[in-house]
């Protein structure tokens, strides 16, 4: 009765041995590695795709702007002298963003009206340049980034 027992014991325990399954250190090591290598090469293009869509945004800001400054000249509303930045309430057809600065700055005349709208990434007044992702537009020319 003890030998049966015994013997089945051990059957039991050589069924379970076999059962037992897992991840050896080696492979557990190879997917943290792999893992690592996706991360290293991931993480920089997410960060450029961040930069891209800054800068999309700044012109995308200051394109609607020039849309709304045309539009008030059309109407006939005379460009005001400086306005710095560009509100819903100096040129009514414009929705300002949170993160970005649009400033304006009229040059012409009233027969002869000539402007530049400048965008920033960034609610501080400040002067456009490439780190902050800046972008200008005129009366007569489409978006233009800022050189370095």
């Amino acid at each position: 009765m003890i030998r049966s027992i015994t013997g089945a014991l051990a059957r039991k325990r050589s069924e379970l041995g076999q059962k037992e399954k897992g991840f050896t250190l080696i492979e557990l090591l190879v997917v943290v590695i792999i893992i690592g290598i996706l991360a290293a090469v991931a993480i920089p293009i997410f960060l450029g795709q961040q930069e891209t869509a800054k800068d999309s945004a700044v012109e995308a800001a200051i394109t609607n702007a020039k849309t709304a400054v045309v539009a008030s000249l059309v109407s006939g509303t005379p460009l005001p002298a400086d306005t710095s930045p560009i509100t819903a309430t100096t040129f009514p057809g414009y929705t300002p963003s949170a993160e970005i600065m649009v400033s304006f700055d009229s040059t012409g005349t009233v027969a002869a009206p000539a402007f530049t709208i400048t965008g920033i990434w960034g609610t501080a007044v400040a002067a456009a340049t490439s780190a902050n992702h800046g972008h200008t537009i005129s009366d007569r020319g489409a978006a233009v980034k800022v050189a370095p």
